[in-house]
């Protein structure tokens, strides 16, 4: 309660103000009022004398209206309406109420109206309100947030003017940097994993409070945070907590309704859009910030139901296209919602497989020196799960009967042939379109065949293959073919499994080798090349220590011929690790015989050479 001292004397005591709900407003009921005020259409019955003691603008309409003997004035445009007027002509009445963060924005724009400043009288309303807000509202994040998102209903120059919201949104962005410092010590308790729930109730409390401002306001917010260090994360749930809040729909699949695109958007589509494009815009650029798949699908489902800009579509399309690897076949999977086009949006999908690629080829350039691991390096392990991955989004969407066969062909050919270690989820693709496409020519037929590799195809799948009459003649002889080598090499002892990883282990391009990493396999060869004959040098001087203490032992022991020829025999038993089992075997039998020292000696000095 915030309370005024009266303008009037204590001797005049005169009775309390009231107001009325008629039309009509009295502030003194037993007092006749000589000055009549018209705000958006309801009068107000007053008094010149304190008004005119503290408002400048009502002084000089007094001054002018005097000369014309009119008592009864008008205030157009008055910022927070006759309740805002209410309000200064009882802080001029002296009489006490309270200003809160309801109030506070309107009653500081319409002082600034009336113009009442300290000119006129000492602790004037402009000077009041901006005591509460400097002590009261600035201090704290969620008060400044209630009087921002007042400010939303007031006309934008007043409030811009005054100056608040400007500085309700540097403290926001103070006060949330604050925050995050006070919970930096409470997020390092979080880290372990038995403490799940203490680490989801660490997250910051302010990221509700945000969704209650306009699109407009949150934009300044968000970018005031960035500036003053507010983690990516932290930005990240905010922004799909205002997502999930203003966004009808978000993460859900839209029904493909052909007759939408018919009718002109709606208004709230219309600031369904601005969202979405705002949203995307305020995005983190770090690549340490982790925004789910899940949120950025959604979010491009709806920036593509609300007809976004390409610019807003692609920008979605390069982030998704930056994890393509962790994303499921749900993820997929959406609508399409152009007349007369297939159920899925298709393109979209090959625009994500561009990016991804491009990403992939940009990671080679960037990493140049990385020795990769053959089959184990990162961009072909991920380019391995996204051709699984198409494999069975093909599969999914080839029983649509609209899905035109240059979609599909275009899907299949963006990825490389070494993106697919077998092709048994493109065969069945392939089978489940030409089954559900029956008016396929031949030569469509095989077109769509040339695109499965034979030889990269299981036994089962072999098998079905032989028997499906949907392929052409062509393919048919084709799979029966390697089905003969493969039976071949079964009886010669060796398999089409053993033969493939004889040439990626030789080194030999294999169809499921990228050429970088086939250049990679070469080189990790040579590493353990170079590693072995390390470890033979290592041997090499502990067999070298081991001759010297023979040596040493036969001085020694020189009349005890038993304790030589056992040092010898456990010299010639370390040689053996290099020689093998048949040599040992045979050194042991030439121990036997006669004159078995030269001869061990002799074999012993081939052995390490």
């Amino acid at each position: 309660m915030v309370s005024f001292d009266s303008p009037f004397s204590s001797t005049t005591r005169s009775p309390v103000p009231k107001f009325s709900n008629s039309f009509t407003t009295r502030i003194f009921s037993d007092v006749a009022g000589d000055i009549t005020i018209v705000v958006d259409g309801e009068s107000f019955l007053l008094h010149k004398f304190p008004l005119v003691s503290r408002s400048g603008k009502i002084r000089k309409m007094v001054a002018e209206a005097r000369d014309s003997n009119n008592s009864k004035l008008e205030l157009l445009n008055l910022p927070g309406g006759p309740p805002a007027f209410e309000l200064a002509m009882k802080f001029c009445y002296g009489m006490n109420f309270e200003i809160t963060t309801v109030n506070v924005a309107h009653l500081r724009c319409a002082a600034e109206y009336l113009e009442m400043t300290e000119d006129y009288r000492e602790e004037n309303l402009i000077a009041r309100t901006e005591t509460y807000l400097n002590e009261v509202v600035l201090q704290s994040l969620d008060k400044s947030v209630e009087v921002l998102s007042t400010c939303e209903m007031l006309p934008p120059p007043i409030a811009e003017e005054a100056g608040i919201v400007s500085r309700c949104v540097e403290a926001i962005a103070m006060n949330a940097c604050k925050e995050q410092l006070v919970s930096g010590l409470s997020r390092l308790d979080c880290d372990g994993d038995e403490s799940t729930e203490l680490k989801s109730g660490c997250l910051e409390w302010w990221i509700e409070d945000l969704s209650v401002l306009g699109i407009e306001f949150y934009q300044r917010v968000v970018c005031a945070m960035a500036r003053s260090g507010v983690r990516p994360d932290s930005v990240t749930a905010s922004l799909m907590h205002y997502a999930q809040a203003s966004l009808k729909g978000i993460g859900k699949c839209q029904i493909w309704n052909p007759a939408r695109m018919k009718s002109s958007p709606t208004l709230a589509e219309n600031d369904q859009r601005t969202i979405v494009e705002t949203l995307v815009s305020l995005l983190p650029t770090e690549k340490t910030s982790s925004i789910p798949l899940n949120f950025l699908f959604g979010m491009l489902r709806m920036a593509i139901m609300v007809d976004a800009t390409i610019a807003c579509k692609l920008e979605i399309e390069r982030r998704i296209a930056f994890r393509l690897e962790m994303a499921s076949l749900d993820d997929l999977l959406i609508p399409s919602i152009q007349t007369g086009d297939s159920l899925f949006d298709v393109d979209t999908i090959h625009r994500i497989l561009v990016n991804f690629l491009q990403r992939l080829e940009d990671e080679d350039y960037e990493d140049c020196g990385y020795e990769s691991e053959g089959l184990g390096s990162p961009g072909h392990g991920s380019l391995l799960k996204v051709g699984r991955l198409i494999d069975s989004y093909l599969a999914e969407i080839a029983p649509d009967p609209y899905l035109s066969l240059q979609k599909f062909i275009a899907m299949i050919e963006i990825l490389p042939d070494y993106s697919r270690v077998i092709d048994d989820g493109l065969y069945r693709a392939i089978d489940i379109y030409m089954k559900a496409h029956p008016m396929l020519t031949e030569h469509e037929c095989k077109k769509l065949c040339k695109f499965i590799d034979c030889q990269k195809l299981s036994q089962d799948a072999c098998n079905h293959a032989a028997q499906n009459e949907r392929l052409p003649v062509q393919m048919s002889v084709r799979v029966l073919y390697c089905e003969q080598l493969r039976l071949k090499n079964a009886l010669s002892g060796s398999s089409g499994d053993g033969l493939l990883s004889q040439r990626i282990s030789s080194g030999v391009p294999s169809a499921a080798m990228s050429p970088r990493d086939n250049y990679a396999s070469l080189r990790r060869e040579n590493r353990e090349l170079k590693l072995e004959i390390s470890r033979m040098r290592v041997r090499l001087s502990e067999l070298e220590k081991e001759q010297t203490f023979m040596k040493q032992g036969m001085m020694d022991k020189s009349g005890n011929g038993k304790t030589f020829f056992t040092s010898l025999s456990k010299g010639i038993g370390r040689i053996a690790i290099f020689s093998g089992q048949t040599g040992g075997k045979r050194q042991k039998s030439n121990r036997k015989s006669r004159g078995s020292e030269g001869k061990t000696g002799r074999s012993r000095r081939h052995s390490v050479s």
